[in-house]
């Protein structure tokens, strides 16, 4: 007997949210992506190559999950780790130290889903503490629409206008529909200066680095990587499920997670984890009233982000063509949610807002000491003031 509309709907719902949650993710983000490993020392090729890996690592590691499991959960790469790389520059060991920081980041996120204390430790740093310091990395970046807008207004004022429109209509596909329009600005600039795309730079490639260890590479990227992962993608992602009545089975995601890191890290993939927003996209209803079936959603995610990886190399193409200050303007827009976010969690509790302060303005100095980036010295500012004005106070509740 063949199917009737009821099983055609029960099929298209999950394959339909799978794609969109695919597109938003891929779209909203992947600029941050590229900003994150140029920022580290990759040049244009090794920085293609990091997007291809991430987009198909993530994609496999969702479809497998979701096979695995029968449950909905979704992998995403790291955008706050990719916004935390782009304010960090260069390393001690250039691009090779941060492959091998990439690898380390990989091979933490697998020991903690198979050791139970490393989780809870990571579990025991302040959420306050933890997401001042992603506010702080990303306060630099946020600023990219601002000082886009003041030096090349022409082509910023565009992408600002549709995001803000997107935001109050449309507030899922803002940062998308903001990349579109840079889209459209790269093209008429394109067009107007006569210069064209080389059919090479459109040709996916792999370019293998061998990675370095250094301590500014473990200390100074590894593990801010590590935590910034952990506490805003990881946790968060789970939380997400939970809501959703899904409980993750956290060793099996966490190994998972940490060995497609690993893999990918030669090839310039930075972290790959466990998602929250494209989680709610495939694990909430639009992927269907059947939540047995909702697991199809993350399997075609899985898929679709395959083959989006496979493009990538005309997106970074695409991204290098750009007009100064649409591209940090189209970051910028992008983190604008995850920045205020991040601010309120920080500072919801007033016992823990002067800890939270001066891990906020810690990141967001930019200071490098001893070879090591802001946002390692932060996390430790945060930590050494909290454990100070709490010395001796009764704990809370």
């Amino acid at each position: 007997m063949p199917p009737g509309p009821a099983s055609d709907g029960a099929l298209s719902r999950p394959v339909t949210a799978g794609v969109v949650s695919a597109l938003v993710g891929f779209t909203s983000s992947f600029v941050i992506v590229l900003t994150g490993l140029a920022g580290v020392g990759a040049d244009a090729g090794q920085a293609a190559s990091g997007l291809l890996t991430v987009s198909v690592t993530m994609g496999l590691s969702s479809a497998l999950l979701a096979l695995w499991t029968r449950m909905p959960i979704t992998v995403a790469w790291s955008t706050p780790g990719a916004a935390l790389l782009a304010s960090t520059g260069t390393v001690d060991g250039g691009w090779p130290a941060a492959v091998g920081a990439f690898l380390v980041t990989g091979v933490l996120f697998a020991v903690t889903g198979l050791v139970p204390w490393l989780g809870a430790l990571v579990a025991r740093i302040p959420p306050s503490v933890a997401q001042a310091m992603l506010a702080g990395v990303l306060l630099q970046l946020c600023l990219g629409p601002v000082t886009g807008l003041a030096d090349n207004p022409l082509a910023v004022a565009p992408v600002v206008a549709v995001w803000l429109l997107a935001m109050r209509f449309l507030p899922r596909w803002a940062a998308p529909l903001a990349f579109l329009t840079a889209a459209v600005v790269i093209g008429v600039d394109l067009a107007v200066s006569g210069t064209s795309i080389d059919p090479a730079d459109l040709v996916p490639h792999l370019e293998l680095t061998t990675p370095a260890f250094t301590l500014g590479g473990i200390v100074g990227i590894a593990v801010p990587l590590y935590l910034v992962t952990m506490a805003s993608q990881n946790v968060a992602g789970a939380a997400v499920m939970k809501s959703l009545g899904y409980e993750v089975p956290w060793r099996r995601s966490m190994v998972v997670t940490g060995i497609g890191t690993v893999v990918g890290a030669p090839t310039g993939g930075h972290a790959i984890n466990l998602a929250a927003i494209s989680a709610a996209l495939a694990a909430g209803p639009e992927a269907g009233e059947d939540r047995s079936r909702r697991w199809i959603a993350s399997v075609t995610s899985g898929g679709v982000l395959v083959l989006l990886g496979i493009a990538s190399a005309a997106f970074g193409a695409l991204v290098l063509l750009a007009p100064a200050g649409v591209i940090p303007a189209v970051a910028g827009l992008a983190l604008l949610t995850v920045l205020a976010s991040s601010l309120q969690a920080a500072l919801a509790d007033a016992d823990e807002r002067i800890p939270a302060v001066v891990t906020f303005a810690t990141a967001a100095s930019g200071i490098a000491i001893a070879g090591v980036n802001a946002a390692f010295w932060a996390l430790v500012a945060g930590l050494v003031v909290r454990a100070v004005l709490r010395h001796g106070r009764p704990p809370a509740g």
